[in-house]
This record gives structure tokens, C-alpha cells and sequence, in this order.
């Protein structure tokens, strides 16, 4: 699987690149035929400084797409990574369904 981290308007450290490729690792027991993923990472300079963590992964015939905020790049990647799981069971459960009919 290939994957691509983006930071905008900031340049992400090593810790966090790390933490945001082996949670995106984490997705292949979900589904291993994922081609890539595309994360990116950016923030408003409000008050609260939100940060905005969007996860694309491209798995044959379909885009899949999450994004997530927060106050922490940590929790924004987490909960995206949460939508992608269960978005890529319901893909996984679609087909077998198809399979049996």
C-alpha cells in the first residue's frame, strides 16, 4: 500500500507520521487489496485552532473518503481511521452479499 501524508500550512514531525502510517497499516485486515491512501493534514487558526484530518484510500473501484476534526491531529486520524473501517466492512459485507445471490 502506498501512502502519502500532507501537511498544509505546517510540517508534520516524524512522530506523527509514524502514528498516521501504522494506523493506516491498520486497515488491511480490514481489506488487503487497498492501492494507496492519501492523508492529509491541515488546520484553521481559529480561537480553538481546529485541526482537519482527511483520509482518501483507493481500493479497486471505489474512493473512499473520511475526514475528521479536532483538537489533536492524533484524535482527528483515529476517528477518520474509525469511519474507514466501517466503511470499508460495509464494502466487504456488500460484496459477499453479492456473491451468495
Amino acid at each position: 500500500m502506498n501512502i502519502t501524508i500532507t501537511s498544509r500550512k505546517f510540517k508534520a514531525r516524524d512522530i506523527l507520521k509514524d502514528f498516521i502510517t501504522a494506523e493506516v497499516k491498520s486497515l488491511e485486515k480490514y481489506n488487503d487489496r487497498i492501492h494507496s491512501a492519501d492523508v492529509i493534514l491541515s488546520y484553521q487558526n481559529t480561537r480553538d485552532s481546529i485541526k482537519i484530518a482527511e483520509i482518501i484510500i483507493q481500493v479497486p473501484g471505489q474512493t473512499l473518503t473520511a475526514t475528521e476534526q479536532s483538537d489533536d491531529y492524533k484524535k482527528a486520524v483515529s476517528a477518520s481511521i474509525e469511519k474507514l473501517s466501517r466503511q470499508l466492512t460495509k464494502l466487504k459485507s456488500k460484496k459477499t452479499t453479492r456473491i451468495r445471490e
